[in-house]
Formats: structure tokens, sequence, C-alpha cells
């Protein structure tokens, strides 16, 4: 059964709209494949991403929290203290 581009246009405008208004990135990409009798398949691509920055105050420090102290053997669970 082949499709109208009226159909295709309608499934892009409502991919656009669902990541635009995602609480995040997203991404869409339109795939078009040339087939045997005179048609074309469109493929359409949607994905949607969360990223988050966070903040890291002990950039540049060996110390990962979950990883063992290597001066005491005591794992840490926590990042070093704040004076």
């Amino acid at each position: 059964m082949a499709h109208t581009h009226e159909a295709v246009l309608a499934k892009i405008r409502e991919l656009y709209e669902e990541l635009f208004f995602h609480d995040g990135y997203g991404e869409m990409r339109i795939e078009i494949r040339i087939l045997k009798r005179g048609q074309k398949e469109v493929i359409l691509h949607c994905g949607k991403q969360y990223r988050f920055v966070v903040d890291y105050p002990y950039a540049g420090k060996a110390k990962l929290a979950g990883t063992a102290d290597a001066s005491s053997g005591a794992s840490s669970l926590e990042g070093p203290e704040r004076g």
C-alpha cells in the first residue's frame, strides 16, 4: 500500500512537534531510497536524548566516589569534605 506525500509530511510534523516540546535533546533524520516500480521508500529516524550537565568540584583529583583509598585501604562513597 502506497502512502501519500501528505501522510509523510503529517508524520514529519508530528515528530517535529514531539521533539520540539521534549524536555531534552532530540534528533530527526530523513532517509529516502529508490525502489523498483517507480516508488521511493521514506524512512524517518527519530530519537530523543536526555542530557545532563553536572558540576564536578573535584575535577583533576584522582579520588572518585566509590573507589578505594590507597593510603588507608578504606572505600569512600562520598567526595572530599568541604570546609
